[in-house]
């Protein structure tokens, strides 16, 4: 096989385990050969549609068994893929999907309205619908259905990019972090190491897959063992608690808010989790008090730290220190290396905070059509700067002390303020305005807008909210907004967003 890359997945898993189930999505599931045949099906199509070796394929909707067969159909074709985040607003989707220059886009109908509304679709050479709804659209179905089922084998390089995903930039404009087919071998390898991951594992797929952890920590390692990943189209406490219970899962990554919920559940105390052997969270420090809930009632609860330009696994802390460790992110993964650095890149003390540094096969070679920010992620020697600060202990273990910059983490997703800031700043009546990340009991954080008026002009906090939602995706929008006559700012006119913080919540 020429294919050396994720592509070549579905084929090499159907010739060893024809038969297993890899997907169970809703009332249906597909084995491995089913899915390799309509993967090669797909493919075909995309084909017949233009799309070759480096080009872009897009897909924009909630979980479905269509995303992992749009993503290795893409791979087969040594295209590169590119999930979109479907709760983002019509405006930021157009801006991706220019920048990726995608030329096939899929998507969920439920994503009919942000794709009707975009401006720049005669762009794309082909969009196609879960369920199509509007006169001419493609029905993903019956379109798959009509591809020739001809095994299709391309040259595809594991140093060739496999993924765009995009993440929420300083600047206020996404940037574009690109994986190679061996990024995501080598991370799939560190959980194959870390977890133990097994043939026979059953993976509740349960956070959104546009995101690197789901995909990456968790469908691909099983499905690359031969595992079924049992994919929740959104989530749900109730239907994960039944999911658990009906297909026997093993194995789970969450959030904090997830796994907060589960435990607040009325369902917690007797719901039947024996099935689980290991429970997985990443994205924000996980509170000691939450990991001790899942620990008492004899779960194995592990941690681990990394970024979307990590694939994202840097570090992980393994089942037999999950107890010891509690609230560590662990030690680096088997191929990997982390630095703690000082400001002048020396590595500092044990305890003492410093910037994480990530070196490894694991780490992005930087981001789409962006020289500029991709010069500046890294330090000599090809360590990627996280901007994350964190201390070592004497033993090794990582310990998060603050995340990426100014960047908050609402209901397990990442919001940069500098993007909602030049939202607000679109307003005809805002002046100065400082996002900062609060405590919030539901999300974990939200937004808290600081906002100073223009001369003679005014404006309400709902008002300013309302003016985000045809902006931005719902949960970067500030939940709380506060006038002020002036902002804290340094000598050097900086704003300095640590008052701001200090600040009570109203």
């Amino acid at each position: 096989m020429q294919n050396s890359g994720i592509g070549g997945w579905p084929a090499r898993r159907a010739l060893m385990t024809p038969d297993r189930t890899a997907f169970v999505f809703g009332g249906r599931s597909l084995t491995y050969a089913e899915v390799h045949e309509r993967v090669t099906k797909l493919a075909a199509r995309l084909r017949d549609s233009g799309v070759r070796a480096g080009d872009r394929v897009a897909y924009l909707g909630p979980n479905h068994t269509a995303f992992a067969e749009t993503m290795f159909a893409t791979h087969v074709l040594g295209a590169v893929f590119v999930p979109l985040n479907f709760r983002l607003a019509a405006p930021e989707i157009e801006y991706m999907l220019g920048h990726a220059g995608a030329k096939v886009l899929i998507y969920a109908p439920q994503c009919a309205g942000v794709v009707h509304a975009l401006p720049g679709t005669s762009a794309l050479d082909e969009i196609v619908a879960l369920e199509a709804a509007a006169p001419g659209e493609r029905d993903y179905e019956s379109w798959l259905a009509q591809g020739d089922p001809t095994p299709i084998d391309v040259p595809v390089e594991q140093d060739d990019v496999a993924l765009i995903l995009y993440t929420s930039g300083t600047t206020g404009r996404p940037k574009g972090a690109t994986l190679s087919h061996a990024n995501l071998v080598w991370n799939t390898f560190n959980m194959l190491i870390g977890v133990d991951v097994a043939g026979d594992e059953t993976t509740l797929v349960s956070a959104p897959l546009f995101h690197v952890a789901a995909l990456n920590q968790t469908l691909l390692p099983t499905f690359v063992k031969g595992g079924c990943s049992v994919i929740m189209p959104s989530w749900d406490v109730d239907t994960c608690f039944d999911l658990i219970e009906k297909h026997g899962v093993t194995w789970m990554f969450g959030v904090t808010t997830m796994f907060a919920a589960l435990a607040r559940s009325p369902r917690w105390a007797g719901a039947d989790l024996s099935s689980v052997r290991t429970l997985m969270s990443g994205g924000a420090a996980i509170p000691p008090a939450l990991i001790r809930t899942y620990q008492e009632r004899g779960l194995v609860f592990c941690q681990g730290y990394g970024l979307t330009e990590t694939s994202p696994g840097a570090t992980f802390l393994e089942a037999s220190q999950s107890a010891r460790k509690a609230g560590s992110a662990g030690v680096p993964v088997f191929f990997a290396n982390i630095r703690v650095v000082r400001p002048d890149l020396t590595d500092a003390s044990p305890g003492e905070p410093g910037e994480v540094l990530i070196q490894g096969p694991n780490v992005t070679p930087g981001y789409w059509s962006d020289p500029a920010a991709t010069a500046a992620a890294f330090a000599e020697g090809g360590w990627f700067r996280s901007g994350d600060v964190a201390t070592l202990d004497e033993e090794g273990h990582l310990y998060i002390v603050d995340r990426v910059k100014d960047m908050y983490i609402s209901g397990g997703e990442n919001v940069y303020p500098a993007e909602v800031e030049a939202a607000l700043f679109e307003h005809p009546a805002v002046a100065e305005v400082a996002v900062v990340g609060v405590p919030d009991a539901t999300w974990g954080e939200t937004g808290r807008a600081f906002v100073v008026a223009r001369p003679g002009q005014a404006a309400t906090g709902e008002e300013l909210r309302d003016f985000l939602r045809p902006r931005l995706a719902a949960y970067k929008i500030p939940r709380y907004v506060t006038f002020a006559d002036d902002l804290p700012k340094t000598g050097s006119g900086k704003i300095q967003k640590l008052k701001l913080r200090d600040l009570s919540l109203p």
